[in-house]
Order: C-alpha cells, then structure tokens, then sequence
C-alpha cells in the first residue's frame, strides 16, 4: 500500500476500473456485473417459473420490458439525486458506461415496467412478481461486485480489518481513500443483505403455506425487507443527497415511502381469501 494511505490495515483494491476501450465504448467492471446480474437473475426466474408452471415464455417478455424499463429508471432516480452536477452538464446524463446509478431506480422503474407490460398482455401479473423477488435480489448482488471493484459508492471511515481503501487513481473512491483512509465496502454489506433476503423468501415460499397462495405478497415481503435493510446501510454512506431538510437521504426517504405503501398492500393481500387450489391461512 502507498504511502498516501494512512492505514496499516485494510483491504487494498488496486483495479482500474475500466476493463478496456474498444472503438469509443468503455467497458467497466460496474457495467461488466451489471450485465452478469440481468444473466444471472434470468436464470433464476427461469428455474423458478420451471417449478411454479409459470410459462417461460413470460418471463422472456417481461424482461424485455422490465430491463429496459430499470435501466431507465436506475439513471433517472440517480440523475434527479445529483442534478446540481448534471444540471450543468446535461450531456453526462446519458454516459451510462461511466457507472452512476440508483438501486432503487432500478427496482421501481423495472417493477413498473414489468408489471405493466404483463398487465397489459393479460399475464398473471401477481405470480410473476413473486418469481421477479428473488430475481431482482440476485441481480443486485451481482452488481454490488461491480461497485466493490469501481468503488463505485462512498462509505463511512472505519478500523474493522475489512475496511476498504482504493489505489488506482482513476477509481472513484481513491480522493475518499486518502481523505478518510479505510471506509466501510457498504455496498458489499447490501451485497450479504440481498443474498440473505433471497434465501429467506425462497425458504418461505416453497415450504411455508403463507406465500404461494397469495400471489403478490412474497415481492411484498422483498420491498419491505430490502427499504429496511436499505434505510440503516444508507447511514453509512456518504454519497447520497440529503432530503427533508437533512433529516434523511434520498434513499432513505425512498424507503420509507415504499414501506408505508407495501405494508397496508401486503395486508390486504393477506386478507384474500387464497387462491384456488391452495390450502393456508384465510
């Protein structure tokens, strides 16, 4: 480690994140897992629809519209955060392979786009987005890699032994890392968060009686789940907009705004009476 980092202890991460220039495309590593994430959350989806009869076909469709659809709103939501830099630079606004994009965009604008393509086909719209829970969660952690490689987001200092600090000087956290020396790797704790979820679900889904006979209320579970997880990790991050007057961050307000929504819709989904062919609570 060089002498500009004050730390003895610490994960050092020396990548340049870029991957490589062909023509004028830039491949980074945060574009390189993001595209992993959509492959490996299609696999999923497909495995689960194979279980729970669902038409693969479907599933193809949707994802047509929901990637598309999360992209958009991944840029859109992280843009809106940041509109003092790209308000001066509107231009930079579509420099996608340059990284800078919202989570929670993500997950809203592909849950828009998703369901209102298979809303408009006439899909089970209810089954599929208990498919679309465990997809979407593995596809975030698979991006979360590319953040911990880029360094993509900046976290709190701290002297755990898994703190990170960032070499290269084209990384976007290496000003950060000699700043503050070694941060918390924030994201990658998401990274473990979303994992953990995306077993809890699937556990609760195939063994339980509460879930399948609900259709809907498992992505319920895995909004809720995630903006709670989300809400205390964002404390340790120090690259989020402020909202509310400084009260909370962007992410945080996002949120809460989506717990005091899914927790009224995942009681009333609980109250239906389950569908048929299903045993489980009424």
């Amino acid at each position: 480690m060089g002498p500009l980092f004050s730390t003895a202890l610490a994960v050092e991460i020396p990548w340049d994140p870029n991957i490589a220039t062909l023509g004028g495309l830039v491949l980074t590593w945060h574009g390189l897992f993001t595209a992993l994430g959509v492959l490996a959350g299609m696999w999923v989806a497909l495995r689960l629809a194979d279980r729970t009869g669902y038409d693969p076909d479907h599933v193809y469709s949707i994802a047509l519209a929901a990637v598309p659809s999360g992209i958009i709103g991944a840029r859109a939501l992280f843009v809106a955060e940041h509109w003092d830099a790209y308000g001066q630079n509107p231009g930079e606004i579509l420099a996608l392979t340059e990284g800078g994009i919202s989570i929670w965009g993500a997950i809203l604008g592909g849950f828009l786009g998703g369901t209102l393509y298979a809303w408009w086909r006439g899909f089970p719209v209810g089954p599929g987005l208990d498919i679309g829970a465990p997809t979407m969660l593995l596809g975030q952690a698979v991006g979360r890699l590319g953040d911990l490689v880029n360094g993509e987001h900046l976290a709190t200092a701290t002297d755990l032994p898994w703190g990170v600090v960032y070499t290269h000087p084209d990384s976007p956290a290496f000003a950060h890392s000699i700043a503050v020396g070694a941060h918390h790797p924030a994201t990658t704790y998401e990274l473990m968060g979303d994992l953990a979820i995306m077993g809890i679900l699937l556990a609760l889904y195939f063994r339980s009686t509460w879930f399948r006979p609900r259709p809907g209320l498992l992505f319920l579970a895995y909004l809720a789940s995630y903006a709670s997880m989300r809400f205390f990790l964002t404390y340790l991050r120090v690259d989020s907009a402020e909202a509310l007057s400084g009260l909370l961050r962007v992410p945080q307000l996002v949120s809460v705004v989506v717990v005091l929504a899914v927790v009224p819709l995942a009681i009333w989904v609980w109250r239906r009476a389950p569908a048929p062919g299903h045993g489980g609570h009424s």
